[in-house]
This record gives structure tokens, C-alpha cells and sequence, in this order.
């Protein structure tokens, strides 16, 4: 995986590449293995812990990028 979007979901984004689960641990999202987190996207996700979902991506693609 080269890039993410928002509308993507964190189970799509974790089995593409599992070194990116610190960047949803450090937003609060601490469940990351339950269904229910799983099958929600960025965007969701973000909004449910107060987080910039443009800002969160961008920073996950950056890392991707190195």
C-alpha cells in the first residue's frame, strides 16, 4: 500500500500494513483488533476521538512514503 484515503477503513489499513497501528494507538483508538473499530473508516474513527482525519492521513502517508 502506497497511499491511503479517509474513506478507507482501519481494518483495510492495518492488513495492508501493520507498522501504521502506532498512528491509531496515539490517536485513542486502543481496540484496534474489535470488529466495530475494524469496519470503520478514518474518517469515522477520527471523528468518534476528536482527530483531524486529513491531518491523520497525511501523516500515515508520509510514513508510507519513506
Amino acid at each position: 500500500m502506497t497511499k491511503i484515503e479517509k474513506t478507507m477503513t482501519v481494518g483495510e489499513i492495518l492488513d495492508a500494513n501493520r507498522d501504521v497501528a502506532p498512528f491509531f494507538l496515539e490517536m485513542g483508538m486502543h481496540c484496534l483488533g474489535c470488529p466495530s473499530a475494524r469496519g470503520e473508516s478514518v474518517e469515522q474513527a477520527c471523528m468518534v476521538h476528536g482527530v483531524d482525519a486529513d491531518e491523520l492521513v497525511e501523516k500515515i502517508n508520509a510514513f508510507l512514503a519513506k
